[in-house]
């Protein structure tokens, strides 16, 4: 037996269905001292089809306990890794991605290929091939919104990859369906995993199932060029993002006193109308509504009250950005702000005691917008506070506490409020308070500072289909 020597314990074949995952797992087999095992957990069965026990375990015992199957493996001799999926266990995924000791393969493969072979193997019930008289042979359609979505899936699955290992400071062997015919790059392969022994021939078990040109494939290869002319495959319109991903604050979370609702409030929405609301709802002050949550409380105040309903609201931008900067901004209540924005940005601020004029006003809104576009695009020191971290990262960071059942706008609120409060009962809810106009957002809005509005919460307005408030 070869002499191994790997920092690995074990290592996963990260691919999906038709990249050539059998083929590769094959190859591996190949090598003296790696034991490259099957779909251990496939949602339907246990390592391989019709198979429901592998190295004694039972699928159900890997039901309940999905790491005894790991276990398992990795107490066998030698270097034992395993095939892993988008849609097999997500225990078992989160585990493997985040686990030092594990050797990421990332096998890929063209994805149009993989999907019209998908389609043929659906379509012919044949997955595999060892004898080549026994192929089964078959055309499919190709719809271009079907592959869309492919599409997107595949590429959701390597963002996750590619920042599972970021996060975790890994690296990984990315290896390609072509690759598979390449004796260096499997022998390459081996290297990495540490295992000294090599191959000089490749095996021939496994039989390529579709080898005719792609066209011959389809049924109607003249929709292919049409139809992905309108795929974008390099995902070449999304906007890079560079804002954090946040947490959600539990703290300033709000429940009303006796009907089930939680506000899951964002950040420079209209928070104080919504506490005053969810008081005037049942009848007690403010200062008698849960509040000031963690995850525990939280847990507990949810399963206190069956069937409770948690909301958010949005506000536009440009309604949110005046209100920020008047409200927090300008009356000096966030000093490290304003010193970013003298450094930055140029701004001048007023004399304590004294009113910018109109001008003076317009200039400091424009350099606060300036200043919180670079603050989400990384572009300063300050990483971006909640009240201007955009609407968009704060409702994704509600997913880690549940998430809201609902989110509402701003400008249609009382319908949706009266129409969340019926559900509980309540046939005649209050009004929610009336906000009172500030005279200066007439002094700052104008189509230079929306157009910088819109230009700092691009991804509020293509998330949430804002609208443009310039005439």
């Amino acid at each position: 037996m070869p002499h191994q020597q790997t920092s690995f314990g074990y290592f996963v074949i990260l691919g999906e269905m038709r990249t050539g995952s059998n083929l590769l797992q094959e190859r591996l087999n190949q090598f003296d001292g790696i034991t490259c095992h099957g779909e251990m957990y496939n949602p339907v069965f246990i390592n391989t089809p019709r198979q429901d026990t592998h190295l004694g375990i039972t699928y159900e015992r890997r039901l309940s306990h999905p790491m005894a199957l790991l276990d398992a493996m990795r107490a066998q001799p030698g270097l034992n890794g395993f095939r892993l999926f988008s849609d097999h266990d997500p225990r078992v995924r989160s585990h493997v991605l985040a686990d030092r000791s594990c050797a990421k393969i990332v096998l890929t493969r063209n994805p149009l290929e993989s999907h019209v072979s998908r389609k043929i193997a659906a379509a012919t019930d044949q997955w595999k091939l060892n004898n080549i008289a026994r192929r089964r042979q078959a055309q499919v359609s190709f719809d271009a919104h079907e592959f869309e979505q492919y599409l997107a899936q595949v590429q959701a699955t390597q963002l996750e990859i590619q920042r599972a290992l970021q996060v975790g400071g890994q690296s990984a062997f990315y290896i390609n369906y072509e690759d598979l015919a390449d004796i260096d790059v499997l022998n390459g392969l081996a290297a990495w995993l540490g295992v000294t022994s090599r191959i000089d021939v490749l095996s021939q078990g496994l039989k390529k199932q579709n080898p005719e040109p792609l066209e011959e494939k389809l049924t109607n290869p003249q929709d292919l060029a049409p139809g992905l002319a309108r795929i974008d495959r390099f995902d070449l319109g999304r906007t890079p993002c560079f804002e954090p991903r946040r947490r959600p604050m539990l703290n300033t979370m709000v429940a009303a006193r006796r009907t089930p609702l939680l506000f899951m409030p964002v950040r420079g929405a209209p928070e104080a109308r919504i506490t005053a609301w969810l008081a005037a709802l049942d009848g007690v002050e403010q200062a008698d509504l849960p509040a000031n949550f963690d995850h525990t409380r939280l847990q507990a105040w949810r399963r206190a009250r069956s069937g409770a309903r948690s909301f958010t609201v949005l506000r536009h931008p440009v309604h949110r950005a005046c209100s920020v900067f008047l409200s927090r901004v300008l009356p000096g209540g966030v000093q490290p702000v304003r010193r970013q924005m003298e450094r930055q940005f140029a701004a001048v601020w007023p004399a304590p005691g004294t009113t910018p004029d109109a001008q003076a006003l317009h200039a400091l809104f424009l350099a606060f917008l300036r200043f919180a576009r670079a603050s989400l695009s990384g572009q300063t020191a300050m990483q971006p506070w909640p009240f201007w971290a955009s609407q968009t990262a704060q409702v994704e960071a509600m997913t880690d506490a549940g998430g809201p059942d609902y989110i509402l706008r701003e400008d249609t609120l009382q319908h949706e409020l009266a129409s969340l409060a019926a559900v509980f009962g309540h046939a005649s809810p209050p009004p929610v308070p009336t906000p009172a106009d500030d005279p200066r957002i007439g002094l700052i809005v104008d189509d230079e500072t929306q157009a910088e509005i819109e230009a700092c919460y691009r991804r509020d307005y293509d998330r949430f289909g804002f609208t443009s408030l310039r005439g």
